[in-house]
């Protein structure tokens, strides 16, 4: 059952996307990677930001029908409900991209500063090609010129937990996701 809001920490939070409607943003996005990738010649690299991203790479390779790998990256920028604007990378990546296809998947793109960073760093690693893929977007946030392939669902600009997301390591489990509210 869902919980119209929930307080974690200090903050109170509301439902703002339900679970279908990502369920559904999810699906519809498999079914275009599945699309544009079933010929590549060399399967693809799912790169997993975490810790955010974890559930909804889950819930995606789930619908993918082609041979893929799936490989994980972490890092840190958001310190409370606010991004510090400095990038550290905590787990490094350790896959051989050269030549492939990388599949970038993020939990959300807001600024754009994180993601301006992972692409770097990937295409430090001469793969064939970057796909950047998202479960939220919000574009009043974002600052960069990176086109993004896969957009699960675009929101406004505000700061939203569950599904992977977090406040303070609170709240990545919620099926729906949840806004600010106070």
């Amino acid at each position: 059952m869902t919980k119209q809001t929930v307080k974690l920490h200090d903050l109170l939070f509301e439902v703002y996307v339900a679970q279908s409607e990502v369920d559904a943003a999810v699906k519809n996005i498999a079914e275009r990677i599945n699309a544009d990738m079933r010929n590549e010649p060399a399967p693809p690299v799912f790169l997993c930001v975490l810790n955010g991203a974890f559930m909804f790479a889950a819930d995606l390779l789930k619908h993918i029908e082609f041979d893929c790998e799936v490989c994980f990256l972490k890092l840190s920028s958001y310190e409370g409900t606010a991004s510090s604007g400095k990038i550290r990378e905590l787990v490094g990546l350790n896959l051989e991209l050269e030549g492939r296809t990388v599949i970038l998947l993020e939990d959300i793109i807001d600024s754009g500063v994180t993601l301006e960073y992972l692409v770097s760093s990937i295409a430090a690693r001469n793969p064939e090609r970057i796909k950047i893929c998202t479960m939220l977007f919000k574009p009043d946030a974002y600052t960069k010129n990176l086109p993004l392939d896969y957009v699960g669902i675009s929101i406004e600009n505000e700061f939203v937990v569950g599904r992977g997301l977090d406040y303070n390591q609170l709240g990545r489990n919620y099926k729906d996701i949840y806004k600010l509210i106070r």
